[in-house]
């Protein structure tokens, strides 16, 4: 049902305009520790499978992530499905920094770019509202599962659908 739900929401939003990229924004999947750089637990695997099941409809050109290896294996399955190798974008320069280069490097790519963005909860919604997402909501550090499928609009205004993939996280 929601591998449905998604696609229907893909197919509006990549309809909708023929000048807007589609961006997928997700939280990395849970990680095993609280430490600096953690892998993914065995929840955070199976997460990172279902995303992978959730895109494998998807016309990914292009897979984002921060240099955590938390997002990097989040990704990963995802990326390898469209053959695709993701790009790591630097936190140099801090949360900001990263933020607005993951946003101007969405915005240079072809108008029709599909992304996948694996970010962190602080990162997410950032990410969102510097696309024009004028909705993007804080993320509680628990929730895993939000989906948001951006339409990164040439006039600002960009929008959005926000839902969930695999199993609920435990909020």
């Amino acid at each position: 049902m929601r591998r449905l739900l998604f696609a229907t929401a893909l197919s509006m939003l990549t309809a909708g305009s023929a000048l807007a990229q589609t961006v997928i924004l997700v939280r990395h999947a849970e990680k095993v520790d609280a430490s600096a750089d953690p892998v993914l637990s065995e929840t955070g695997q199976r997460r990172a499978v279902d995303l992978a099941v959730v895109l494998s409809d998807a016309d990914l050109t292009h897979v984002f992530t921060s240099p955590l290896q938390r997002t990097v294996l989040t990704a990963r399955l995802a990326a390898e499905a469209h053959a695709i190798d993701p790009e790591v974008i630097s936190f140099e320069g801090g949360t900001e920094a990263h933020v607005r280069r993951v946003a101007d490097r969405i915005r240079a790519l072809p108008e029709n770019a599909v992304v996948l963005v694996v970010g962190h909860s602080n990162t997410v919604p950032l990410i969102a509202g510097a696309l024009g997402e004028t909705g993007a909501s804080e993320m509680a550090d628990c929730e895993y599962d939000r989906l948001t499928v951006i339409s990164v609009e040439d006039d600002g205004d960009s929008p959005a659908v926000i839902g969930r993939y695999g199993a609920p996280a435990n909020c």
